[in-house]
């Protein structure tokens, strides 16, 4: 079978800027995109009622670790395939894909099955049972949408490794519109539906998943040529793939889930504080959210960059694909930086109109503009050793960031020393500082090695 050529070198700091933000671009605004629908979610949600605010936030804390978990499981394929197209081999890139949509639906599956135990889960995590009641309703409704998020996942990270990330973000931009349109009849009843809430906005979310994957879906069957890419070919089994994705996959998947599970932690920490502490942390929280997908958008690009330097044998270029996804997300992580701390209040007035919550939610995103580089930081770092097939030290260094220093730096100044908020939030500046310096380090030993493929 004839090879494709490998993908080219880069050779100067403007061919490496070029390369990595025509990959970056659309790839953030479509991460920004999936965030943004659990924007829209908690804001039109808060603007129902403090309760539905609170309902939504404490079931989005246990879900969004599940989901990092599955996408993370999932990473293999965005690593595989580059370094297939990177190699000239882009006719094994079709059975990557679908190698990657069996565990999507296996794992979607199972994820959202557990949703459906969503309150009796938050009630052993001390949340009140009100909350609890509320939350596990939203919780159960979300899972409905699991498989198709991670089917989406598999999907969009495929045309993401062969070079193609601007279908994901259109996709995304008419996925957000779609679930607005769908929140403004189901949270508040409109067209004579019932008001559902926050349980209303998380149905509209699951609708729009399901839409999300099969857009994806059929752009790959109609629109990536299938004989250069093997989308039909029966070459390289899942025997063969599985595992290889799966061990790339797992540390990923353990990663993610380690580091949203320790943030999950910090909200339902907020959230045993009462309904109006838990609304004014996770109001920053979304924010600080929403600049770390950005920064999500330079890790892709940093994995499929390194991924394609792998393929081709090219240590250098393995060096300068990360690190200039690094100096690009200080840029613009600086910039949403300056934009929390210089607008807090209205910032969190999109979000609510309670005025004891802004009262909370305002000073904690001053704290949040300090933890926004080094937490985006430390997700670019993270992408470029995934590109490398380095994942299980990383995941040694999410454990010591974020569950040996973050959880309990954060629960000892929000409630012993009565901090609230803001001392959650001052945990989670030191725990991503933490996170990104001992990432940086182990960048700077692997890209100092020879490269070779997973």
């Amino acid at each position: 079978m004839t090879r494709d050529r490998p993908a080219p070198r880069a050779h100067t700091l403007r061919t490496h800027l070029r390369e990595t933000t025509r990959l970056a671009v659309p790839v953030m605004l479509a991460r920004l995109g999936v965030l943004t629908i659990v924007t829209m979610d908690t804001a039109m949600s808060g603007h129902a009622s403090g309760d539905d605010l609170a309902w939504y936030s404490v079931a989005i804390a246990p879900q969004i670790p599940l989901l990092l978990v599955g996408i993370g499981l999932l990473m293999g394929t965005i690593v595989m395939t580059a370094q297939a197209v990177g190699a000239g081999r882009t006719e094994r890139c079709g059975a990557i894909w679908r190698t990657a949509l069996v565990h999507a639906a296996v794992a979607g599956a199972v994820m959202g099955l557990a949703c459906g135990f969503g309150e009796a889960f938050l009630l052993t995590t001390g949340q009140p049972e009100d909350i609890a009641a509320g939350g596990g309703r939203v919780l159960t409704a979300l899972g409905f949408g699991l498989p198709a998020m991670l089917l989406y996942v598999a999907t969009s990270f495929f045309l993401e490794g062969i070079g193609r990330p601007v279908p994901g973000m259109v996709i995304i931009i008419a996925a957000n519109v779609l679930n607005v349109v769908l929140n403004w009849f189901l949270i508040f009843g409109h067209g004579g539906l019932p008001a559902l809430g926050a349980e209303g906005a998380a149905i509209a979310t699951s609708i729009v998943r399901w839409c999300m994957f099969a857009a994806a879906a059929l752009y790959v069957l109609r629109f990536v040529n299938r004989r250069r890419f093997g989308i039909g070919a029966a070459a390289d089994p899942v025997e063969r793939l599985g595992p290889r994705l799966r061990r790339i996959g797992l540390p990923m998947g353990i990663a993610h889930g380690l580091e949203a599970s320790a943030f999950a932690a910090m909200t339902l920490i907020a959230g045993s504080l009462g309904a109006v502490a838990v609304g004014g942390y996770s109001i920053p929280m979304n924010l600080l959210a929403l600049a770390f997908m950005g920064a999500i958008g330079l890790s892709t690009s940093a994995s499929v960059r390194v991924g394609n330097a792998v393929g081709r044998g090219d240590s250098a270029g393995v060096r300068w694909a990360g690190w200039v996804a690094v100096g690009v997300a200080v840029v613009y992580l600086a910039l949403i930086a300056m934009v929390f701390g210089l607008v807090p209040e209205p910032l969190a007035g999109l979000y609510t109109t309670d005025a004891m919550v802004i009262a909370i939610a305002g000073p904690t995103i001053v704290v949040a503009a300090v933890a926004a580089i080094p937490d985006g930081v430390q997700g670019v770092l993270m992408g470029a050793l995934r590109g490398a097939s380095d994942v299980w030290p990383a995941t040694f260094l999410y454990v010591f960031s974020f569950w040996v220093v973050m959880v309990p730096l954060g629960y000892w100044l929000a409630v012993p020393r009565g901090l609230g908020a803001p001392g959650l939030m001052t945990g989670v500046v030191v725990g991503a500082t933490v996170a990104a310096l001992l990432l940086g380090w182990r960048f700077r030993v692997v890209s100092a090695r020879s490269v070779r493929q997973a």
